[in-house]
């Protein structure tokens, strides 16, 4: 499913970690509105990348909001 990432900053020594969304609409003023709200989204996005539903990389999950509309 086509989806856009948001950088989580990692806690002391923790590394970074990446939430994937899922995109609603396009890219406005560079602000991508997500699934997951009315209100929030994602600034300066990344390009939006096709992403498995279940991810195997460290580091790495799904929004459990988004991750359910995608189930839908």
């Amino acid at each position: 499913m086509l989806a856009i990432s948001e950088r989580v900053p990692g806690k002391g020594n923790a590394p970074d970690e990446l939430i994937w969304h899922k995109p609603v609409g396009r890219v406005i003023e560079e602000f991508q509105p997500i699934a997951c709200s009315d209100q929030e989204g994602i600034t300066l996005p990344w390009a939006k990348r096709d992403v498995p539903l279940k991810l195997d990389k460290p580091g790495e999950s799904w929004c459990p909001d988004c991750l359910k509309l995608a189930k839908r």
